[in-house]
């Protein structure tokens, strides 16, 4: 397995455009973004008494727990980014929320933003319905789970009498394309939702073509899920028809607080 994965060609994904004359070759944007690899493990220890006398009702939940914490390991590593958005650069160098990502050809680049600080926690509008995602969890193989329980194969079971359970696995987390999501740490409102939908809507590439992108979530933590329901599933708000009814999918993600 590489030790890293190289996305130098997030830069620039070209549209089609009317055959006239010659085919125009685009080539790629390098932008030398890659995405390190990392191992990740999980060991827990439990006293050969306990399973020689058949307790093991009391450790079961423990190893059940164990299966559940690398089965949300992906989760809990995409979501370390997801929170991460305003402090970490991605592809073009600037940090993946941010206020002025260049956008444009050399000589006509101007800033574009896909950021809104304020005081409040995060919530993100997000285009998922797209083939690249704005967040990459990039998988290397399969969790690998090891049990050592016999003594005349293990050092650490003949001398501790103790046998040993462990997971590892390999994978990593980066950023996809900026222009994927919107992220805002002012108030959620009907207000701040509009100007964000707006604001990702008129995403251009570098040639100034709409992206045709179309928000489909809004992930919210728990702090702003109440609101985010309001917003996007009352039929009325104040008396008035919610024009923001079913704009997009509501998705709570409790670690994004």
């Amino acid at each position: 397995d590489a030790p890293e994965e190289l996305y130098g060609w997030l830069g620039s994904i070209p549209k089609m455009r009317e055959w006239i004359g010659a085919r125009h070759i685009h080539g790629l944007t390098e932008k030398a973004y890659s995405i390190k690899n990392r191992k990740f493990e999980l060991t827990v220890s439990v006293n050969a008494d306990d399973i020689f006398y058949d307790r093991l009702g009391v450790y079961r939940p423990r190893f059940e727990m164990l299966g559940n914490s690398v089965a949300l390991h992906p989760d809990e590593t995409t979501m370390e980014l997801v929170t991460s958005g305003a402090t970490l650069p991605c592809f073009d160098g600037n940090n993946f929320f941010d206020t002025d990502h260049p956008v444009g050809k050399p000589g006509a680049v101007t800033s574009v933003s896909n950021y809104a600080a304020g005081g409040s926690n995060l919530w993100i509008l997000a285009d998922l319905s797209k083939p690249l995602k704005p967040w990459i969890y990039q998988k290397v193989g399969n969790p690998t789970f090891v049990n050592k329980e016999d003594p005349k194969s293990s050092d650490h079971v003949f001398m501790n009498d103790e046998y040993v359970y462990g997971a590892d696995v390999r994978g990593a987390v980066g950023f996809g394309f900026w222009q994927m999501a919107y992220g805002a740490t002012v108030a959620l409102d009907a207000t701040s939702l509009k100007a964000a939908w707006q604001a990702m809507s008129a995403f251009t590439d570098d040639e100034g073509r709409k992206l045709n992108i179309k928000p489909t979530h809004l992930l919210v933590g728990s702090s702003n899920v109440f609101k985010a329901r309001e917003l996007l599933l009352s039929e009325t708000i104040s008396g008035s028809s919610n024009t923001l009814r079913n704009l997009v999918q509501l998705m709570e993600l409790p670690l994004l607080d």
